[in-house]
């Protein structure tokens, strides 16, 4: 039985929260089952469908693995311009946990050859890899990692949401509620923020500007 591996991320865009990179793997036979059970890109499903199928979808393997990424070590890679191999580097670490025979990635780069390049160059075993763009779209087992990827940073979400007491709603730059939030309680929520995104430069920038008016 040729076992396949799915693997997505959730959360690269937002301003406040981590991101979470999943892998999701079963049996080449199996796959058919994931279509029968409502699996398809986690962005096209509500978040009720998304943790109904979540349930399903665990019960198939045990063979599943996620890593939450802080906003403090997405800084450090922002910084040093390598969100992309951050992303890599933890997709190797689910690859050879769970050796799989073949390993399917929702690439992060147009350019998936030298993903695919970087990621064989830097495992430890023996596996065929296929980086595509919208690979969450196109491949089920995939998206069923997408789907396990953006369950459990929504989870992340209301964790830190209860702790403070505040909603900021998504976290994404677009929201407005986030951006609300971060303007009324950037001390509150400065440990769950990432410094390194541009929303958050130009908030300070703005705020600058405020002070200078008083003086």
């Amino acid at each position: 039985m040729k076992l396949i591996l799915g693997i997505d991320e959730a959360g690269r865009g937002p301003v406040i929260g981590p991101m979470v990179i999943a892998g999701y793997c079963i049996e080449e036979e199996k796959i058919e089952l994931l279509k029968s059970l409502g699996v398809r890109d986690s962005k096209e499903l509500t978040r009720k469908q998304r943790e109904e199928i979540y349930n399903e979808i665990i019960k198939l393997t045990d063979k599943y693995k996620y890593i939450i990424i802080g906003p403090k070590t997405i800084d450090y890679y922002v910084y040093k311009n390598r969100l992309n191999y951050l992303e890599f580097e933890n997709m190797i670490k689910i690859i050879e946990e769970i050796k799989p025979d073949k390993v399917i990635i929702d690439s992060p780069m147009v350019n998936t050859k030298k993903v695919i390049e970087y990621i064989k160059n830097n495992l430890k075993i023996n596996v065929e890899i296929i980086a595509e763009n919208k690979a969450d779209k196109n491949y089920p087992i995939v998206s069923a990692a997408s789907i396990i990827a953006k369950v459990i940073r929504d989870k992340e979400i209301d964790k830190i949401k209860e702790k403070i007491h505040i909603d900021f709603g998504s976290g994404y730059p677009a929201d407005e509620r986030t951006i609300k939030a971060i303007k009324e309680n950037y001390e509150i929520l400065k440990d769950y923020i990432r410094e390194s995104w541009m929303t958050i430069k130009k908030i300070r920038g703005e705020n600058q500007k405020s002070i200078l008016n008083f003086l």
